[in-house]
């Protein structure tokens, strides 16, 4: 018997009792206004977040990352501001020089100010990661109170890939030292759309 065999053999013996998972319906956190909790939370991890009653693309206009932005990625639909085209791009390598991605958000959640994306619409999912600066654009009525309802929204029928962002690209681990924009995009804006 080989020293591998001996130790699989031992772990088999000495394995726990199975137990039943705790219930998980237990009341989760809801807020009375979740997008100015969703506001709150983004900005204490260093993002921000604009509410916009009418003309998006006068808001993206104003914000000062849109303004010193010479490459510029939109995949919100019905907003011609971009001036790079996601889909005409094959190697997501070419994207190392965009300096503002304006993206859609799927959902926003006000507990933890995080906003899912997805690549369901995105050639490159790179894009996420590789802009100076990213703007993700959610429906007003998409913002939601807690991950629990998150989860329930998630969907999982065929592959993909998708992710929560919750304020720009940071790191602590240099001499303990915040650093924003370390590792990705140096700003991440939330504009949430739709009636006030």
């Amino acid at each position: 018997m080989s020293t591998k065999q001996a130790i699989l053999d031992r772990i088999r013996k000495h394995l726990p009792q199975a137990t039943e998972l705790p219930a998980l319906d237990l009341p989760a956190i809801t807020f009375p206004d979740p997008v100015a909790q969703f506001s709150e939370v983004l900005a204490s991890v260093g993002g921000s977040c604009l509410s916009v009653a009418e003309d998006l693309a006068q808001a993206v206009r104003t914000l000062p990352c849109f303004a010193s932005a010479r490459q510029i990625v939109c995949q919100v639909e019905g907003l011609p501001l971009g001036n790079k085209n996601l889909s005409e791009i094959a190697d997501p390598h070419d994207l190392n020089d965009v300096d503002l991605a304006i993206m859609p958000g799927d959902f926003a959640v006000a507990e933890n100010g995080a906003v899912w994306v997805s690549d369901r619409s995105v050639r490159h999912r790179a894009i996420y990661f590789l802009a100076q600066h990213l703007v993700l654009v959610v429906a007003r009525a998409h913002v939601i109170d807690n991950l629990h309802q998150a989860y329930a929204r998630l969907e999982f029928a065929e592959r993909g890939y998708g992710l929560f962002i919750s304020g720009p690209s940071k790191t602590a681990d240099i001499e303990q030292s915040l650093v924003i924009g370390a590792h990705g995009p140096r700003s991440l804006t939330v504009l949430v759309v739709g009636g006030l």
